[in-house]
């Protein structure tokens, strides 16, 4: 018997070889983030991160919004403004939820890219001894011709079926090897490449782009400058200068609305004088809903319309003020509501000083089609019979206060504090277009006429072009990877009899690489015509 002993480890013996817990604790949380399972999650927690930006109203879109919330949730709002609820895009904790994404992706690609080149030009393999163990199995059926050519002409019939093949010599025939489908890993990473350019695009895009709203009043004496202070609301891009937007003016000169006879809007065009380069020559152009106007720099979209009374003040030492004052609709027929203001009337003339007790302010509604019937609400779109309802109020309109505040609607706190004071209880006053209101202290408010507005924003992209293409593309990629299926085939082709001048017999076998319900008729098709020789 043999006895083995127990021998301590000599001083030659070198130590156990330990690895570096940091680098193994690096490589294993590489390896969780560049995971498929964690890419998943990733997009899942990218989109229920975004919808707290559905949710709330965001500084970047409309700042006024976010003051109404901050008024009427006095509390509540700041805790969630710590929270970045009203920034949600531009929050850290979104930051990096779409670098961890970015990461993720690129660490999955980017293997799965080098072993897809490896598998494309690599050959396919020889074919398994036993072919009758595959899930698909054909044999026995003998051709007159030798083993060698057999093999090439099944050969050439697969390459024409846009298999790649690969003939290769046994020691007791020959086999050929076929796969195909490697289209759909080109559509994965296709897809998977495509989502990269389009986070890559938004990225930039939010860089480098800007956007803007503007309310444009028809007539050229209500034109339009493309700059920041002349915009409504505007947002511009971390890497974008107020003085980076391109320099041109616009001046509506007709806006033409049709509707059906229910009120649904037909068409809409906008018509329009466009100067560009700073220059004084206007060159007319129109756009519609999905027909932008593209200048360069920017795209100007039609996305609104509505209508603007004329309204003519006179004071009570005479002077006229006229103000062409949008209001905003508030129903499908165009009912719309608004304010027109006057701070700087009933001014003395002898001294020069204005009373601001003295202000005039005017809010009510306008209908483009008044019914018969008194109610304040428009029956048609059109212009048909246009009514105002208008309301009067005198005293201060807190215009001076500093504070922002609504052109849509008169301060409630003025109206509360008692500071402006409704002129009348009565029911709101109707005007039509020519009529004139005499108020208590003699001055009047006269309804001249109306004109049409529309609501543009105005835009530049510069990643749009790359966004279409990456979209497009993870499209196709997406559609390769859902229909394309990988698939295997091989054929031994053996002599009869172990003698060539004897004839050939041809035994096939099939695998599919991924669930193929067709494949088992794609392989009795291929397996008859190969044994036939039909085409």
């Amino acid at each position: 018997m043999t006895v083995v002993e127990d021998r301590p480890a000599t001083a030659d013996a070198p130590p156990p070889r330990r690895g570096n817990p940091l680098w193994a604790f690096l490589r294993n949380s590489w390896r969780q983030l560049t995971s498929m399972r964690t890419a998943l999650v990733l997009l899942f927690l990218l989109a229920v991160a975004a919808v707290p930006g559905s949710i709330f109203p965001q500084r970047g879109v409309n700042r006024e919004n976010v003051a109404e919330y901050f008024a009427e949730h006095p509390e509540l709002a700041p805790a969630l403004d710590r929270f970045f609820a009203f920034d949600v895009y531009a929050s850290p904790w979104f930051a990096a939820i779409y670098l961890l994404l970015f990461t993720s992706l690129i660490g999955c690609v980017l293997p799965r890219l080098r072993d897809h080149f490896r598998a494309l030009t690599t050959v396919p393999p020889d074919a398994p001894k036993r072919l009758d163990r595959l899930p698909h199995h054909d044999q026995g059926q003998q051709r007159p011709e030798e083993p060698a050519a057999v093999a090439a002409e099944i050969a050439k019939r697969l390459r024409r079926s846009r298999f790649r093949t690969r003939v290769r010599e046994t020691p007791d025939g020959w086999t050929v090897s076929a796969e195909k489908g490697y289209l759909k890993e080109t559509g994965n990473l296709l897809f998977h490449i495509a989502m990269l350019g389009v986070l890559v695009g938004v990225g930039f895009g939010q860089w480098y782009g800007w956007h803007g709203n503007r309310l444009l009043v028809e007539g050229t004496d209500q034109g339009f400058c493309n700059s920041v202070t002349q915009h409504d609301e505007s947002v511009l891009g971390p890497r974008v200068d107020p003085s980076d937007l391109p320099d041109f003016c616009l001046r509506m000169t007709a806006f033409d609305a049709t509707f059906q006879t229910n009120g649904v809007p037909k068409s809409f065009q906008a018509t329009v004088d466009v100067s560009e380069d700073g220059g004084d020559h206007y060159r007319p152009d129109r756009f519609t809903v999905n027909d932008p106007l593209r200048l360069d720099g920017a795209t100007v979209n039609l996305i609104g319309q509505g209508y603007a009374p004329v309204l003519r003040f006179t004071d009570r030492f005479g002077a006229q003020q006229t103000k062409v004052v949008p209001f905003l609709p508030i129903d499908g027929m165009l009912t719309s509501e608004g304010v027109v203001q006057y701070p700087d009337v009933n001014i003395d003339p002898a001294t020069g000083k204005r009373d601001p007790r003295l202000q005039m302010g005017f809010e009510g509604l306008f209908l483009p089609t008044g019914g018969t019937d008194g109610s304040a609400v428009s029956k048609f779109p059109a212009e048909n019979n246009p009514v105002l309802y208008l309301t009067a109020y005198r005293g201060d309109l807190g215009l001076d206060s500093g504070r922002p505040g609504s052109v849509y609607a008169l301060n409630r706190e003025q109206i509360a504090d008692g500071d402006l004071k409704k002129i009348s209880d009565e029911r709101p006053y109707v005007l039509r277009p020519g009529e004139k209101w005499t108020l208590d202290d003699g001055t009047t408010l006269e309804f001249v006429d109306t004109r049409r507005f529309a609501t543009i924003s105005i835009r530049h992209d510069p990643t749009k072009v790359s966004l279409l293409v990456g979209s497009v593309a993870g499209l196709i990629g997406l559609m390769l990877s859902l229909y394309v299926h990988r698939r295997r085939v091989w054929f031994r082709v053996l002599p009869v009899g172990g003698d060539p001048a004897g004839g050939s017999v041809i035994e096939a076998g099939g695998l599919p690489r991924t669930d193929y319900p067709g494949f088992g008729d794609e392989f009795a098709t291929l397996t008859r015509h190969m044994k036939e020789g039909t085409p």
